[in-house]
């Protein structure tokens, strides 16, 4: 049955495949970074930073000396930070062992930091014409609609029988156009999100779920791990035209990040003047703002603000924390999407303060 796909699937791609700035470039190190880059991003919001980032680091030698707060302001608002660490780990080893070249290899692919199956099979496949399948999210989606499987495609074993079935059917001479074309199909036919566009599919013919109306039904999900849900409260502290901000750990949650200080909990006024005076700072005013919710892959963020202005730090220098300007913040330091509520106003104080000056 899936052999009768893949002629159809391969014409229907190479004459309605989207223009997108990675694709048909004939670039390994192409594909590697778009590939990461859509992992938890959709396509749209990826472009500009896929073309800003490539513009600054072209080749895997660049991304493997880039040095660490330039490469986290490359990335900043894609998320998922250990992604571009991983990157990181992987350009170094492809640099020390293969000589800057991605490796025209599946499993030595496979054994760089941070690529996977579906990340391999897409390098492989796409810039090397190598004939294995690149399993994601949507090629599960189309497989179960067109094999009408109710198995739990959140099952590895279920990906893994999907990996299987493709293997032995891919096209020895266009691979990369057969892996393109059913991601294209399942993002921009057999969608996820709202009735699948079955009239527009050029399987629906060989599609069991279309045949017997059940496209709607499937693919089967198990469900996902309930988030654990954490308070926090997020100070916004202002000095003049600077505003406060502080790197995280180096381990865990936005490992070496910089972010808004921040507590956990839901703290009222007097609490949060309490926390900065903790601090060695002397607060002036405090005003409380919206609150704001963030969520990660575990854990959801249910934040409470406040914009607290504090005396002079000319004689403090042993705060903990890095007083920055706005402009001197966007250029260096990158600061996760998490706290995009109020770092908005960490902008308009600082242009509010220099139309006083």
């Amino acid at each position: 049955m899936l052999n009768e796909i893949i002629n159809p699937l391969v014409d229907w791609y190479r004459k309605n495949k989207r223009t997108l700035p990675w694709r048909d470039q004939n670039n390994a190190y192409y594909t590697w970074v778009s590939e990461i880059m859509l992992q938890q991003t959709r396509v749209e919001a990826v472009k500009p930073y896929f073309l800003r980032f490539v513009e600054e680091l072209p080749d895997v030698k660049a991304l493997a000396e880039c040095p660490k707060e330039k490469l986290m302001k490359l990335w900043e608002g894609l998320g998922y930070y250990n992604r571009v660490r991983n990157m990181q780990e992987a350009a170094r080893t492809v640099v020390r062992e293969y000589g800057g070249i991605l490796p025209a290899d599946y499993q030595k692919l496979l054994s760089l930091k941070g690529i996977g199956n579906y990340t391999a099979g897409a390098i492989a496949s796409i810039a090397y014409q190598i004939p294995v399948p690149a399993v994601d999210g949507n090629v599960l989606r189309v497989i179960s609609r067109i094999e009408e499987s109710r198995e739990d495609i959140m099952k590895q074993s279920v990906r893994r029988r999907v990996e299987e079935e493709l293997l032995k059917i891919m096209p020895s001479g266009c691979p990369g156009d057969f892996n393109q074309a059913l991601m294209e199909l399942g993002a921009v036919v057999c969608v996820p999100n709202g009735p699948a566009r079955c009239e527009e599919c050029p399987v629906a013919f060989a599609c069991k779920a279309c045949l017997h109306g059940t496209v709607e039904e499937l693919p089967v999900k198990g469900a996902k791990k309930e988030r654990r849900v954490e308070e926090r409260t997020v100070l916004v502290i202002q000095d003049g035209f600077r505003t406060a901000i502080r790197q995280r750990p180096e381990k865990g949650l936005l490992a070496g990040l910089y972010e808004l200080p921040n507590v956990k909990g839901t703290l009222n006024a007097e609490e949060t003047l309490e926390k900065v005076r903790e601090l060695k700072l002397e607060p002036l005013f405090i005003r409380e703002l919206e609150t704001s919710k963030h969520i990660f892959s575990h854990i959801e963020w249910r934040m409470t603000g406040y914009l607290i202005r504090v005396a002079s730090l000319e004689q403090k220098k042993d705060t903990g924390l890095l007083f920055v300007e706005r402009n001197e913040r966007e250029q260096q330091y990158a600061i996760p999407s998490a706290f995009r509520a109020y770092v908005k106003y960490m902008k308009q104080e600082t242009k509010a303060k220099r139309r006083k000056l």
